[in-house]
C-alpha cells in the first residue's frame, strides 16, 4: 500500500502541485476506442454505514460495466482502503492504493477519477483531475461554495475532459418521461415546484472539547482545502455534513438531487434572481451547525421553487420519518400545475384522482453514461455534465447564505417575510405544525429568519442590501497548496 507523504516532501508538493499539474501531459491511452478498456479510480471510499459510503457503491456499480475496470482506490483512511482491498483479495482480484489524490493523478494508467469525497475537496479535485488529463465523475454537490463551482465549470468548459455530475436522477427513464410528459402540457403550466428532503437526522452528540481524528486518518490531507480545524464532534466522517467548514447541511446532501430536479422541471438555465430561507436546529442540542429544519423560497419566474428540509421524524419519539401529505416517502418534488400535481413519478389531476405512473430506476444508469460519454468523448452524451451540477448546487448554497445571515424572528414575521407566496406561507405553517408535534414551539424557540437577497444570475453575484456580506461567504479562503485557481 502506498502511504502519505513525508511532511517535508508533503509540503513542497503541495505548494508546486497546482501550477504543475496544469503542465502534465493529457493521458488518454487506455479508451482511445470503443472497444477500449476503461480503468477508473474511486477517491473516498466513505463510513456512512460500516460496509462504506457512496464510494464504495461506486466501486460496485462500475465493477459490473463491460469494458470497466476499477483499478485504484484512494482513501486518506487507511482502514478503509484496507476494508475495500480485502474485498478485492476475496474476489483474487488486485487494485492500487493511494493516500494522496495527487500521487493517483500522476498514475498515467488510470483513465477516470470518481469524486465521493467530502464536499470540500469537490471543486479542487474535479479541476486537478482535468489538469492532469482525467476525466471526472464528481459526486454532490459538486462544489462547497457558488465561486469555486464557477470556476470549476469554466475549467470542465475549456477542456476537452468528459466530467459528469452526481445527480443521477438525470439518468432515470421514469424521470425523463414524466419531464417530457409536463413539458407536453398535459396538466397545464407548471404554478410552483416543491423540493422536499424530509430525512430523520438525529443528535450527533455533544463533546466538551476537541477529538482525536482515527489514528488511521492523515487529517491534514483530509482537511485539504480547509485551515485544519480541531475536531469538535464525536464522528469524523460523514458528521462534516452539519458543520459549515466542510460541509452544507442537508439541503446540500440529500436535497441537492431534488433541487436539481426542481431546476430541470423549470426549464431553468441560471441560478435564481432572489432568495430567502428560514430554519433551524429543533429538537436537540449537539455541536452539529446546519439547519435541521429549513424552507427556501427562491424567486424564479414564472413559477417559484420552494425547498422544505426536515430532520425530525413524523412526530416526537416517532420512528418514523416525516411525510409530505400521505405520500409514502418524504423524499422527492411535487409539481404543482394548473390542471393537477406530478409527485414521486405519479400524476394526479386537480380531484386527486391517479392519472399516470412512471416508472423508474432511480437513475440506476448514471455510471453507465458517465463511460459511454467517455468511449465517444462527446460532451454532448453526458445526462448531467458539471455545469448543470454547478447551477444547482449554487442554489442549495443561496438558501444557506440567506439562512446564515438571518436574525431570530417571531412566526408572524415569517409569515410577513414570505406573505407575497401564499404557497410559502402554506408550507411556514406545516413546519410550523410538524415543529410542535415534536416538542418544538417556535413561539418560544425562535426559528432563524434569513434576509431576502436579489442576485445577479449572469454575473452569480448578490445585489442590493445586505449584497457585501452575502458576496463574502460566496467563497471559501484556501490553505497553500490547495486553492482553486482563479483563473482557467
Amino acid at each position: 500500500m502506498k502511504h502519505s507523504l513525508s511532511r517535508r516532501r508533503f509540503i513542497g508538493r503541495s505548494i508546486g502541485y497546482a501550477g504543475a499539474v496544469a503542465l502534465a501531459p493529457r493521458v488518454w491511452s487506455q479508451a482511445q476506442g470503443a472497444n477500449e478498456r476503461v480503468r477508473i479510480a474511486i477517491v473516498g471510499l466513505g463510513a456512512k454505514t460500516k460496509n462504506g459510503g457512496k464510494g464504495t457503491a461506486h466501486i460496485e456499480a462500475f465493477r459490473k460495466l463491460e469494458g470497466v475496470e476499477v483499478a485504484a482506490l484512494c482513501d486518506v483512511d487507511t482502514a478503509f482502503l484496507e476494508r475495500e482491498v480485502a474485498k478485492f483479495t476475496e474476489r483474487g482480484e488486485t487494485v492500487k492504493t493511494y493516500t494522496d489524490y495527487r500521487k493517483l493523478l500522476e498514475d498515467k494508467s488510470i483513465d477516470a477519477v470518481v469524486i465521493a469525497t467530502p464536499n470540500h475537496w469537490h471543486s479542487l479535485m474535479t479541476i486537478w483531475g482535468v489538469q492532469a488529463g482525467k476525466d471526472v465523475y464528481c459526486e454532490k454537490p459538486v462544489s462547497h461554495n457558488v465561486w469555486e463551482g464557477r470556476r470549476a465549470a469554466d475549467i470542465v468548459a475549456k477542456s476537452d475532459r468528459i466530467v459528469q455530475a452526481g445527480t443521477q436522477s438525470r439518468s432515470d427513464p421514469g424521470v425523463r418521461e414524466s419531464l417530457a410528459w409536463i413539458k407536453a402540457g398535459n396538466l397545464g403550466k407548471i404554478l410552483y415546484i416543491r423540493g422536499l428532503c424530509y430525512k430523520n437526522r438525529p443528535s450527533i452528540g455533544k463533546v466538551t472539547g476537541p477529538q482525536q481524528p482515527p489514528a488511521t486518518v492523515d487529517y491534514d490531507l483530509w482537511s485539504g482545502p480547509r485551515e485544519k480545524e480541531p475536531l469538535m464532534r464525536e464522528n469524523l466522517h460523514y458528521d462534516w455534513h452539519w458543520f459549515w467548514h466542510t460541509g452544507n447541511g442537508d439541503i446540500g446532501n440529500q436535497g441537492i438531487h431534488e433541487m436539481d430536479l426542481c431546476r430541470w422541471f423549470l426549464g431553468q438555465g441560471k441560478i435564481a434572481p432572489s432568495v430567502i430561507s428560514v430554519g433551524g436546529r429543533f429538537g436537540y442540542i449537539d455541536d452539529g451547525q446546519t439547519p435541521n429544519t429549513q424552507i427556501t423560497l427562491f424567486g424564479y419566474e414564472p413559477a417559484p421553487l420552494i425547498f422544505e428540509v426536515r430532520g425530525l421524524p413524523l412526530y416526537r419519539d416517532s420512528k418514523t420519518g416525516p411525510r409530505y401529505r400521505a405520500a409514502a416517502s418524504g423524499v422527492g418534488i411535487v409539481v404543482h400545475c394548473e390542471g393537477g400535481y406530478l409527485i414521486r413519478g405519479t400524476a394526479y389531476d386537480k380531484d386527486g384522482k391517479k392519472m399516470k405512473t412512471f416508472e423508474g430506476d432511480m437513475g440506476g444508469g448514471h455510471q453507465a453514461n458517465f463511460i459511454a460519454a467517455v468511449r465517444s468523448r462527446k460532451k454532448a452524451d453526458l445526462n448531467c455534465p458539471f455545469i448543470e451540477g454547478h447551477l444547482s448546487s449554487a442554489l442549495c448554497h443561496m438558501a444557506n447564505i440567506s439562512y446564515r445571515l438571518g436574525q431570530p424572528a417571531r412566526p408572524e414575521a415569517i409569515v410577513d417575510a414570505l406573505a407575497k407566496y401564499p404557497s410559502a406561507v402554506e408550507t411556514a405553517g406545516r413546519m410550523t405544525e410538524h415543529l410542535q408535534v415534536n416538542g418544538v414551539d417556535i413561539s418560544a424557540q425562535l426559528a432563524n429568519l434569513g434576509p431576502w437577497l436579489t442576485m445577479d444570475p449572469d454575473k452569480e453575484r448578490f445585489t442590493g442590501p445586505l449584497a457585501e456580506q452575502a458576496n463574502a461567504i460566496l467563497m471559501d479562503t484556501y490553505r497553500e497548496g490547495f486553492k482553486v485557481p482563479e483563473k482557467s
